[in-house]
């Protein structure tokens, strides 16, 4: 299944050490198949709030996820950013292929009828 490292970070002025953070990330990305799929976009809050940029960057899988985040090269970089940005990061297991929300929800239905004593 893909996995995705998805960073809600604090608004902050481009420093000269996040300009490095920047222009070195992807070399880190590279061995492990990430790819971003958001950086820093225009974020349209529909439901609750919302503050600061957000970055979500796809792996082939978690352990890739993990491994570039653990690696060398990027815990190399990482006080780049962390010096001058603070947020939230997480990595997260994606969906396999064919995924339906309703095979979910039934699952679900199941699991708490099974809980729930007859009456």
């Amino acid at each position: 299944m893909p996995a995705y490292a998805l960073a809600h970070l604090a608004e902050a002025n481009p420093t000269p050490e996040v300009l490095e953070y920047i222009e070195r990330i992807q070399v880190t990305l590279d061995p492990f198949g990430g790819r971003f799929l958001v950086h820093g976009g225009t974020v349209e809050v529909r439901e609750g709030s919302w503050e600061g940029p957000l970055v979500i960057i796809a792996f082939p899988d978690m352990e890739r996820a993990r491994g570039w985040y653990d690696s060398p090269a990027y815990r190399a970089i990482l006080p780049l950013r962390t010096r001058h940005i603070g947020g939230d990061v997480i990595l997260v297991e994606g969906v396999a292929p064919g995924y339906e929300a309703a095979a979910t929800a039934r699952q679900l239905r199941e699991a708490v009828a099974a809980d729930v004593p007859a009456t």
